[in-house]
């Protein structure tokens, strides 16, 4: 009988990461019971947002447990399409998910400053202050959603590269309708500011997006 050598990948430090991330579901879920079941209902109702949403909350740290499960389970994810479709990358990078965990939060953190300062010059920090908490929460919303495909894809369904591309364009939809939804919901205030939102939309929303695409490919 032949025996063949079969080489296991470890997955040590994402499970230490993934259980990192279910101990802050745990607490955000334990000191803020009422908020975390309003949360968790966001895509039937946005009465979390009625409750929660009318003031800058943006640096509670509800919201900042959730941000750092979104920035550990999307720098997972894409860990995961390098492991797929580059897996060369991975063998002669050790530090590539660190790479890519610190990529991403500077990328956010500089956009929501950048955000932040255009609200300020041009006089609509109310406006952009709810518009960032409800992207924030939709987006961390998809963080939840990345923890459930990460512990899919490293446990129970080997990832293939059409499964991570599909989960990923899936998400990449949802993100795209939830902006969508936001903003038919703060249509009159859009119109009433319509020049300054195409203005955002352009240099904010776009461009950011068109420059990291261009700089990776």
């Amino acid at each position: 009988m032949d025996f063949s050598e079969r080489l296991i990948a470890s997955t040590d430090w994402a499970t230490y990461l993934l259980a990192a991330c279910f101990i802050l579901f745990a607490l955000s879920k334990y000191f803020y019971p009422k908020r975390f079941h309003e949360f968790s209902l966001l895509p039937i109702t946005n009465q979390y947002f009625f409750v929660h949403g009318k003031n800058d909350e943006l640096n509670h740290p509800f919201n900042i447990m959730l941000f750092v499960v979104q920035i550990l389970c999307v720098s997972i994810f894409v860990f995961l399409l390098f492991k797929v479709l580059n897996p060369l990358e991975v063998q002669k990078n050790e530090w590539l998910f660190l790479q890519i965990c610190t990529a991403y939060t500077v990328f956010v953190l500089i956009k929501f400053s950048l955000e932040k300062i255009v609200a300020n010059i041009f006089s609509m920090d109310q406006l952009i202050n709810n518009y960032l908490y409800q992207k924030l929460s939709y987006r961390n919303f998809l963080g939840i959603l990345f923890f459930v495909g990460n512990l899919i894809f490293l446990y129970v369904y080997p990832p293939t590269a059409f499964a991570l591309l599909l989960f990923g364009s899936s998400a990449l939809a949802l993100n795209a309708i939830a902006l969508l939804y936001s903003y038919k919901k703060n249509g009159k205030l859009i119109l009433s500011n319509f020049f300054y939102f195409i203005l955002y939309l352009c240099a904010l929303e776009i461009s950011p997006y068109i420059i990291l695409y261009k700089t990776f490919v």
